[in-house]
């Protein structure tokens, strides 16, 4: 029973990794780098993107968003007033919806994805800090953003979702001189999961550190800001 299990679990990561190839090479026929963009609930990945989508941090590089929701569309509500193109991708069904977006639900979305229009696609998973760590879905680059009312021991209790993005920006520093907490040691245990990811430390309250995030999405995108 055991070696079922995980039979079954490979061959659905390996379907998924086949069709994340597919998604990968529609993005590259259209010149489009994807961004996958991840966290737990509420550690601030909507209000990080208004505040980089919304200045011209970006100078002239044409962002498109897909938004990965269970229920609803909030999220792209508020990112749509922006004037950028978003998607909506809900994966509610009648027993709650998945935690986590797949390369197929993304595959799914492609159709209604201006791709000819943009250069960099942000997609904004679900909140969850397990299963979308494990699926692919044809990205060129991973972030997460932890937020500092959290604590410093997710990288130790979450080290998947750490070790798979190249940045964890960790957000909600405005609150720092509220809070008991070592930002240091926080930093020092995304290194202990993950020596090669980059932290950036950022407020997306009031834009602290969004410049350095803008930078690190145009390098993903092979361009470099133009904004002043």
């Amino acid at each position: 029973m055991h070696r079922t299990k995980v039979t079954i679990a490979s061959d659905a990561l390996d379907a998924n990794t086949t069709i994340a190839s597919a998604n990968r090479s529609d993005f590259d026929r259209e010149e489009v780098r994807v961004v996958n963009l991840m966290s737990s609930p509420g550690a601030g990945k909507t209000t990080l993107l208004e505040r980089v989508l919304g200045g011209d941090a970006l100078g002239e590089l044409r962002a498109g968003v897909l938004e990965g929701d269970v229920q609803g569309s909030f999220d792209a509500d508020r990112l749509a007033l922006l004037h950028i193109p978003v998607t909506q991708l809900n994966t509610g069904n009648g027993f709650g919806g998945e935690c986590h977006l797949d390369a197929n639900m993304v595959r799914s979305a492609l159709p209604s994805l201006p791709l000819a229009d943009i250069d960099l696609l942000l997609v904004e998973n679900v909140g969850n800090l397990v299963c979308p760590a494990e699926f692919r879905i044809g990205e060129d680059a991973r972030a997460m953003v932890a937020s500092v009312t959290e604590g410093v021991e997710k990288p130790l209790k979450y080290p998947l979702m750490f070790r798979a993005c190249e940045l964890v920006v960790i957000n909600k520093i405005d609150l720092l001189p509220h809070l008991d907490l070592d930002v240091d040691r926080l930093v020092a245990n995304v290194g202990q999961v993950n020596p090669e990811a980059r932290c950036l430390l950022v407020s997306a309250k009031t834009g602290e550190g969004i410049d350095q995030f803008a930078d690190w999405l145009a390098e993903v995108a092979g361009r470099v800001p133009t904004a002043a």
